[in-house]
């Protein structure tokens, strides 16, 4: 195969800052001589063990140590794990931002809750276009997704062209727009492309993905068999050509559509705007208005898919939405797969429909925006890339692309399985793998961002687990106990029914207090060593008597 690249050009390196061995926060450098591009921008959901912490998103140091070579971000679609942290990492690298026009949309609504509408570069890039930031030239491709205006990325370089497939699937029968740019991706593969990046999310699954018409076909089946019921969909509020479809159907069969949750109203109001949706007339009303129709004549459109705790569904399943109760004869429809990890709190909503009566549909009304291995294959056939990097997935899933780009003609050594903060450099010798940077999580808490680590995080762990004693005394300038001991608890026994153990931690802290009168010095530095040592024997003591390791924490007050 012929090498792609210019002899004498500066080494390219790509660095994936997120994205790799996670599901979610795609974050992707490129980075050649004085320039740096940044495709994506997205952030992660935290995992169970994460407590209090509402979003995942990338460290990025390396980028703010280079502000000065960063030209842009660079975004293929409007999805959250592509581009939910720009409000957050723009506070730190505020460069330009380049995407397609429902994408700028969402990305806008972010940043104007932020209060950064005004202050960020934003333009609005063409299918077909190629825009030029320092030494890159990037082409932008459509592609086929499970939201509308998603794009691949050619990005052109000294060191040969790169490509970048994003999320995709091969649809040949969209809901909204064209079909992907096939015969684009066969035009750069003679050009020659030096790398291919290519979506991995479902390498694990043969054939391919099914159109996204194949859901309406399901969808229609369902409205028919429940002509008397109230229905309520649940899908993701980004599924844009979902929802498109949900509407057309209920306007067929005469029903009103409400659509409900922050999420959900938000983007299908920006895609409506943008003319990514068309709402026949008169179908669509305010979820206040529902109750003027029949509730067979009605369609509630909602968030809540994935189990979310505060998402619209998960309140009417338990009980808490203040405007929508859930009835037997109501029929709810999860057009969604559960994503890896939120299989249980899906379960939970599910059942929690059934105990109140309500009809549950969740079989064969979702279809997957990622491709499978044939559309894969068939981007490696178009494509031919001499090296090529799977992207976006577990660890399994990276092995699975890997696994497919060598059955398509790449050699073994030039597949690299990536992690995040790895550095890939390709010059006129080949490419290989060439260092790490600085990259992982930054937890973002309430109005905190990275003021929740993996300290906080473990004491966090050990409070749920394990529970809290605090001990609080007053002693005076005698070193006398003049008030307490006194032993609160929270989360680690129930104090009506543990009178006992209570007492025996007082005994614990009054023997500690003892010792400590007898010695000598009594500065700060002592009674610094004091809260130590209660700390220590408390802990020893209740670990020998019912193997438990709560948080202890002494409070000594001083009276003068």
């Amino acid at each position: 195969m012929k090498k792609q690249g210019n002899e004498n050009a500066a080494p390219l390196k790509i660095i994936p800052l997120g994205g790799l061995e996670q599901i979610g926060m795609n974050i992707t450098v490129f980075e050649y001589g004085e320039s740096i591009i940044v495709i994506d921008c997205g952030l992660g959901f935290p995992e169970d063990d994460m407590y209090g912490v509402d979003l995942v998103i990338p460290d990025v140091t390396y980028l703010q140590e280079n502000i000065d070579r960063v030209k842009g971000f660079v975004i293929t679609h409007g999805h959250e794990d592509h581009i939910g942290s720009l409000p957050y990492i723009i506070k730190m690298v505020n460069v330009p931002v380049y995407a397609t026009n429902l994408t700028m949309g969402l990305i806008d609504h972010k940043l104007e809750e932020h209060g950064l509408l005004d202050s960020v570069v934003r333009k609005v890039v063409k299918f077909g276009q190629t825009i030029t930031l320092g030494d890159f030239h990037v082409e932008y491709i459509r592609t086929n997704h499970s939201i509308a205006d998603s794009a691949a990325l050619a990005i052109y370089t000294p060191q040969g062209i790169f490509v970048h497939t994003g999320d995709f699937k091969v649809d040949y029968t969209p809901i909204y727009g064209d079909a992907i740019d096939l015969p684009r991706f066969g035009e750069l593969g003679k050009k020659g492309v030096r790398a291919l990046l290519c979506d991995s999310t479902n390498a694990e699954r043969p054939g391919f993905t099914p159109s996204e018409r194949t859901v309406g076909s399901t969808l229609r089946t369902i409205f028919e068999e429940h002509r008397n019921s109230r229905i309520i969909v649940a899908t993701f509020a980004s599924n844009v050509d979902r929802v498109q479809q949900i509407i057309n159907i209920a306007h067929r069969f005469g029903r009103k559509v409400s659509v409900e949750g922050r999420s959900m109203v938000n983007i299908i109001g920006t895609a409506i705007e943008l003319g990514c949706i068309s709402v026949p007339e008169d179908t669509l009303v305010d979820l206040d208005a529902l109750k003027n129709y029949p509730e067979e004549q009605t369609v509630i459109i909602t968030t809540g898919s994935q189990g979310e705790r505060l998402a619209a569904l998960s309140r009417m399943a338990g009980g808490t939405h203040r405007k929508v109760q859930i009835k037997p004869t109501d029929t709810i429809i999860f057009s969604s797969h559960p994503i890896p990890g939120n299989e249980k709190a899906v379960t939970r909503v599910i059942n929690e429909l059934f105990h109140k009566g309500a009809d549950v549909v969740f079989q064969d009304t979702h279809v997957s925006g990622h491709a499978c291995q044939e559309e894969i294959k068939l981007i490696y056939s178009l494509t031919h890339p001499e090296y090529a990097v799977p992207v976006h997935g577990e660890y399994k899933h990276l092995i699975a692309g890997a696994k497919i780009a060598r059955q398509m003609g790449v050699e073994k050594d030039n597949v690299f399985i990536m992690q995040c903060g790895d550095v890939l450099t390709f010059d006129s010798e080949g490419a290989r793998l060439d260092g790490q940077v600085t990259a992982g999580a930054v937890f973002v808490d309430g109005l905190g961002v990275g003021d929740v680590g993996n300290t906080v995080l473990r004491d966090r762990q050990r409070l749920a687990d394990e529970g809290i004693i605090l001990v609080a005394l007053a002693m005076d300038g005698d070193e006398n106990i003049v008030a307490g001991p006194h032993v609160e608890t929270r989360g680690f026994v129930y104090v009506k029914e543990s009178d006992d153990m209570i007492r025996d931690i007082e005994d614990v802290v009054n023997q500690k207090v003892d010792s400590f009168i007898g010695s000598s010095a009594k500065d700060d530095e002592e009674h610094s060593r004091l809260k130590a040592e209660l700390k220590s024997d408390i802990k020893t003591f209740v670990w020998k008597k019912i193997k438990r390791e709560p948080i202890v924490i002494p409070v000594i007050l001083n009276i003068e």
